[in-house]
């Protein structure tokens, strides 16, 4: 299921909202984000420097560059959220029934053309960690994302057009 955007803050920025229920308890969940063993396997680049409000998360960029991702909001299970260059990545956790709920809130400074690919990016993140969870195996990273990414380009030009999803 594709990410909901809206335009937010009197339309000076956007929200991408994806949402998943997960047979799968908070605790393990809340492990495969804050983790450095579970991280590696669906976000290699990522990794948690130091698991605290003020503290960050590290994103590799390849040949000995890396970008610090200051941790704004946490609570332990429940809210994780940092920065991502000029905008903010939130994931919140909450037991159903049926094990977790996990909703990703990225807050989006300005739309650009790289829009389309993070948010096919993340959606396909999700969709590992749920086959990981799972126990199962993602066969294409590369054309789970490929896919995501025709959906989302197209996505992005309605909310452009001020068809607000």
């Amino acid at each position: 299921m594709l990410a909901t955007i809206r335009s937010i803050e009197n339309g000076e920025a956007y929200e991408a909202r994806f949402e998943r229920v997960w047979g799968h308890s908070v605790a393990s969940v809340w492990a495969m984000l804050t983790e450095n063993e579970q991280l590696a396997k669906w976000f290699p680049e990522m990794s948690v420097a130091d698991l605290r409000v003020g503290g960050a998360f590290k994103f590799d960029m390849g040949g000995g560059n890396a970008e610090r991702m200051e941790i704004v909001a946490l609570e332990p299970l429940t809210v994780l959220a940092y920065t991502w260059a000029e905008d903010r990545v939130r994931f919140e956790l909450a037991e159903t029934p049926e094990g977790c709920r996990l909703a990703l809130v990225e807050r989006i400074a300005r739309i650009t053309d790289h829009t389309p690919r993070d948010l096919a990016g993340w959606h396909v993140c999700l969709d590992v960690i749920a086959a990981l969870l799972d126990g199962r195996t993602v066969e294409s990273r590369k054309a789970d994302w490929e896919k995501e990414y025709e959906a989302y380009k197209g996505l992005v030009e309605r909310v452009r057009a001020g068809m607000s999803e």
